[in-house]
């Protein structure tokens, strides 16, 4: 949303000012917006690798094999950018298979403590997949997730819906009644197909995977900025 013009009727040729009427025109721009939301929540490379060593840190801690030698945990709480509020999810993955994903929506936690509560969630509390071992925990990768806030999309039907949907950019929270889920935008990459990729949604949610085609569910999009493990050169300062 934009502000375009604002002003008031005494600005007006032979207006008077003893008594005026104020007025303002308002733009919507849609996608534009919730990409200058991303924008606002873009963070660099180090400050990114700095939130993912925090999970494996605070993982490695409720394991008993924690060593913050470099301070990882003060240094993420001392980043101001940290403590703005957004949602968060954390991804762990052994050998690319998926080992645990846990995250939340709202942002109603600072990204510092959503990382921290996530990764412990991810790693002990996925009812899909059984608590993280200590022989896991050195094969596990993990990757930091930061939420936009997330948006109501409007549409008028599934063929609408379909052309909405920015793949490989938008996560996709979908509800109807007490049913609901979300996907990030990284499974794109395995349902590429807007119509597989709300199939599967759908499923998630405990759902027909055809729910989205008969107009009544609800959907929302956010977009995400996120950071995978590198092993490689450090890149902190």
């Amino acid at each position: 949303m934009r502000l375009a013009h604002c002003g008031n009727s005494g600005a007006a040729p032979h207006g008077s000012r003893d008594w005026i009427v104020g007025d303002a025109t308002v733009a919507f721009h849609g996608e534009e917006d919730m990409d200058e939301s991303r924008s606002e929540f873009s963070l660099t490379e180090a400050q990114g690798q700095l939130l993912v060593r925090l999970a494996r840190q605070t993982i490695a801690r409720r394991l008993g094999r924690a060593v913050d030698a470099a301070g990882i945990g003060a240094r993420a709480e001392r980043e101001p950018a940290f403590q703005r509020r957004s949602g968060t999810f954390v991804t762990l993955k052994i050998g690319g298979c998926l080992r645990g994903c846990i995250g939340s929506l709202a942002a109603e936690e600072t990204i510092v403590e959503g990382v921290r509560r996530n990764a412990l969630n991810a790693a002990f509390s996925d009812c899909r997949f059984s608590p993280l071992t200590v022989e896991e925990f050195e094969q596990v990768t993990i990757e930091v997730s930061i939420l936009t806030p997330p948006v109501p999309l409007a549409y008028r039907d599934a063929d609408d819906l379909l052309a909405r949907l920015r793949p490989g950019v938008h996560g996709v929270i979908l509800r109807q009644g007490r049913c609901g889920a979300t996907f990030l935008p990284q499974v794109w990459e395995q349902l590429p197909r807007p119509d597989a990729f709300l199939n599967h949604l759908c499923l998630k949610a405990g759902l027909g995977c055809d729910a989205w085609c008969r107009g009544d569910v609800q959907v929302s999009t956010y977009q995400v900025v996120y950071f995978e493990e590198s092993f490689g050169d450090d890149p902190l300062p």
